[in-house]
């Protein structure tokens, strides 16, 4: 089997190289990917980027070269709840573009791209094997509704916009929606967790500095510990 770990930045990666050691290392596009033996599995992991069209343009660029059979993204999240709080795991439903507003160009509702879903739901029994497992592992986690944009949330005032279109949305970030098109396009299953590194408020800055590290390890080590038992 081949595995894609994905995520946007360094710091969220640094566990995976603590926990798996690097076999060879090889570029897909603008993207050095790592490549493990896990297990009798080939697992990639690379740095996505941090924004839309870096995600897309470097999982593209992997899924392009190797048929890959289960995506794995992890990295962090501002919440958007008032019962979603720092260090909290979300499992991802679905995803939709916070920053998109197309609905005066046909019947299109408000976070999607013309001739593409509302919502790029994460449905699959890949997803289902992983959500197994961190209840036999009795971890405390959270699903539903991610939004993505290519705006850091940092005030009260961002993320009531965001919630007048998307209620119901869990967290906030800038890569997912973008994994999730391409991941359908490709039609690869996508496993998606986010860890909630901030409020999404005033304090976003400082409190993303401080807990993203935390919150990247906490969903790496989940992540790393289920595909050891893949097979």
């Amino acid at each position: 089997m081949k595995i894609a770990i994905i995520v946007p930045m360094a710091e969220e990666a640094e566990f995976y190289r603590d926990h798996f050691h690097a076999e060879t290392k090889e570029m897909f596009g603008s993207t050095e990917f790592e490549h493990f033996s896990v297990n009798g599995n080939d697992v990639y992991l690379g740095l996505s980027g941090i924004g839309k069209v870096n995600a897309a343009m470097n999982l593209t660029s992997l899924l392009t070269k190797e048929k890959i059979d289960v995506i794995f993204m992890t990295g962090s999240a501002g919440s958007l709840q008032d019962d979603v709080h720092r260090k909290d795991v979300i499992l991802v439903n679905d995803f939709a573009y916070h920053d998109a507003h197309c609905v005066s160009a046909g019947e299109y509702v408000e976070g999607q791209i013309p001739r593409e879903p509302a919502t790029f739901k994460l449905n699959s029994p890949e997803r289902e094997a992983f959500k197994k497992y961190l209840g036999e592992e009795d971890v405390d986690f959270k699903e539903g509704l991610v939004v993505t944009g290519d705006t850091f949330v940092q005030s009260e005032e961002q993320k009531e916009l965001i919630k007048k279109n998307f209620p119901e949305a869990l967290g906030v970030e800038m890569e997912g929606a973008a994994f999730a098109q391409v991941a359908r396009h490709f039609k690869t299953p996508l496993v998606a967790m986010r860890a909630i590194s901030d409020n999404g408020d005033a304090n976003a800055d400082n409190d993303f500095d401080k807990f993203v590290k935390e919150v990247g390890a906490k969903a790496a080590k989940l992540i790393s510990d289920y595909v050891e038992k893949m097979n």
